[in-house]
């Protein structure tokens, strides 16, 4: 992540994503036989590099380590979403996926060397304490930050609940360090927010894909349908730079949306691959029109909202071509501690459309104008990572500010809606 980027204090990002997320008891599905057998001069191969580095390598490495590596090298050649997880990877995954965590609740990016608090959360030790915006972290647990990267200084912060961390701040215009020991707690990160733009108008930000974010999302809508005394007349689904999550909570989303009709399906080698999802029957959203917002950080559970309310019409899709990512991971727990994710299927739009290397195309393009701190660095896709899987059409968090005045495609889309409501039109 990028040092101008904020990190939630003790939440690893996700790696674009769409994950199947299986029990540590479950059985994989027996893949079918290979008739040809193992490879046994390459098994031969294996066992005499393993023991060449055994025995020659400079420093002794132990057997675990040595396999490990094997196995992250594995799965790492197959395609660029396809991981080992150890230990730490596999409790950061389910923490992004729950948006749970044990942590003090500060947003932080890193600054000359030095890490500088965004903000503390609400309700969180962090606030409790009294840590304000723009203070540095110089020490934790007394190891000096500038050792550190950023993600580094987030999983030093990161603990189990009730422990303790310590923290060594320098606020701005002064010189004395103020020394705090902060008793970690759990986190909740939310995935969804809101707001109202203006009477009528309402606007739903989904960060990420975790496991309650349909709930929190029918929940944030709700609340908005309640502040509107005239009704909403538009609603705004930003999933701009959503790196994606739990295949579930997207489909979830959707439903909110939809009435009626397939969500998306996927295509694998395994039965338990082939898996279809439809709407239940009710558009919580009643219709009213809606924008949603993509650009080349919306990915994979987000372009499947996206690709299925755009198939059926439900809505606008603004912004610029998404990400790319079509495929799903499923996670196979080899232990309580260690998992791997594997690559086991490709999604569709209700349409048939494969997305895996190409994207979302929005409906309307427009592109943002001008940088802001949640904007990409790069616009680098899918398409663009080695190993990324060929596709059909493969030729190679919300600021607090006035949106829809500082953000150009949050003003397109709000005109728009100001525009369809005075001429009677939805988007259906």
């Amino acid at each position: 992540m990028p040092s101008r980027h904020g990190h939630l204090l003790a939440l690893t990002p996700l790696l674009v994503a769409c994950l199947i997320v299986l029990p540590v008891n479950a059985a994989p599905e027996p893949a079918a036989p290979n008739s040809t057998g193992l490879p046994l001069e390459e098994l031969r191969a294996f066992a005499e590099v393993l023991d060449r580095i055994r025995s020659a390598y400079v420093e002794p490495v132990d057997d675990r380590t040595l396999l490990e590596n094997a196995i992250e090298g594995m799965l790492s050649r197959l395609d660029p979403h396809s991981s080992y997880l150890n230990e730490e990877a596999y409790r950061s995954l389910q923490e992004a996926t729950s948006g749970e965590f044990g942590g003090v609740g500060i947003e932080v990016d890193q600054e000359d060397g030095l890490i500088r608090v965004v903000a503390p959360m609400d309700g969180t030790p962090a606030e409790r304490a009294g840590l304000q915006p723009g203070d540095l972290i110089i020490r934790i647990d007394d190891r000096p930050v500038r050792d550190m990267t950023l993600s580094d200084a987030v999983n030093a912060m990161r603990g189990e609940v009730g422990s303790v961390v310590e923290l060594s701040i320098r606020r701005p215009g002064t010189v004395e360090l103020m020394e705090l020991s902060l008793v970690r707690s759990l986190i909740e990160v939310p995935s969804v927010s809101a707001k109202m733009l203006e009477p009528g108008f309402g606007y739903l930000r989904v960060a990420q894909f975790q496991n309650r974010t349909g709930d929190d999302l029918r929940r944030e809508l709700a609340r908005l349908q309640h502040e509107s005394e005239e009704g909403l007349r538009g609603l705004i689904l930003d999933l701009r730079n959503n790196p994606g999550g739990v295949l579930q909570a997207s489909v979830a989303v959707a439903d909110t949306f939809l009435a009626s009709g397939r969500i998306v399906y996927t295509e694998g080698r395994l039965s338990s691959a082939q898996v279809s999802y439809s709407a239940n029957g009710q558009d919580l959203g009643n219709g009213v029109p809606l924008i949603v917002l993509i650009n080349a950080g919306s990915a994979s559970a987000a372009e499947i909202v996206a690709g299925a309310l755009q198939d059926h019409r439900r809505a606008l899709v603004l912004g610029t071509p998404s990400f790319g990512k079509g495929s799903v991971q499923t996670i196979l727990p080899l232990s309580d501690e260690r998992a791997i994710k594997l690559t086991t299927a490709l999604y569709f739009t209700p349409g048939g459309r494969s997305i895996q290397a190409h994207g979302i195309d929005p409906d309307i393009r427009v592109e943002r104008g001008s940088r802001s701190t949640d904007e990409p660095l790069s616009t680098r896709r899918e398409v663009d990572l080695p190993r990324h899987l060929r596709g059909n059409g493969d030729s190679q968090d919300v600021p607090e500010r006035d949106l829809a005045s500082d953000d150009r495609q949050i003003m397109e889309a709000l005109n728009i809606l100001r525009g369809m409501h005075l001429l009677g039109r939805s988007t259906e």
